[in-house]
């Protein structure tokens, strides 16, 4: 008998989603008069254009993303069909408080920090290519199709991917003393992999692959 269920497999799987409702307005004096107070509230002061980015506690993190059901092959060369369901989905995040800064400004930042947007670019204007993604605040994360098409001999066989992700808190400091502090993150490289239940593996996203897949006490799910 398999270690791991088809419902348990599905529960382990599952993805909570909190969808936060939206509030309908309706007609009448209470709605007017929060539309006034809105309306009369100051608007946030932006940040200079020349101030000066500090980062500390920056850190990378590879993330599981997503996980197929093992696939038993016999010890032939296979065609995979079990599709990789996700398991984590990476956001881009960034929480500032004091003078109003772009998430892109931020994002741009911390690109420069980590070595993914060129040091000498000065400005978001100078960035091009694939680094443009990493300043989208609304960055999607990466598909999780199938990345496998053939694979031979391991006995059971996993498919899964993820991302590596980076965080940091910054301080922006403009001439003058105003300063904008805040939090931001963002994920790089779009990791994929197989693995076989019966062979060690030796990262943590494929360990942790392993022990969402694999039969419990299988070698891949067991530190080297």
């Amino acid at each position: 008998m398999r270690g791991i269920t088809r419902g348990t497999w599905a529960a382990a799987l599952t993805v909570v989603t909190a969808v936060a409702g939206l509030a309908g307005c309706t007609g009448g004096g209470d709605g007017d008069g929060k539309a006034a107070a809105r309306s009369s509230a100051p608007a946030v002061a932006k940040a200079c254009a020349n101030g000066t980015f500090t980062w500390t506690g920056v850190k990378k993190t590879d993330r599981l993303t997503g996980v197929s059901a093992p696939e038993p092959s016999g010890g032939r060369t296979i065609k995979t069909t079990n599709p990789i369901e996700r398991v984590y989905t990476p956001k881009p995040s960034v929480r500032t408080e004091g003078p109003s800064l772009s998430a892109a400004e931020v994002l741009f930042s911390l690109g420069k920090k980590i070595g993914e947007i060129d040091s000498d670019a000065a400005t978001l204007g100078d960035v091009n290519g694939d680094t443009w993604a990493f300043t989208d605040v609304h960055q999607k994360a990466p598909n999780l199709d199938s990345r496998f098409s053939e694979v031979a001999d391991p006995r059971e066989t996993v498919q899964y991917a993820g991302v590596r992700e980076w965080e940091g808190d910054f301080r922006h400091t403009c001439p003058g003393g105003r300063t904008t502090t805040g939090h931001a993150r963002n994920w790089t490289v779009d990791l994929q992999g197989i693995l076989s239940c019966d062979e060690s593996v030796d990262s943590a996203i494929a360990r942790q692959a392993a022990r969402l897949s694999c039969e419990p006490g299988s070698r891949a799910a067991r530190k080297a």
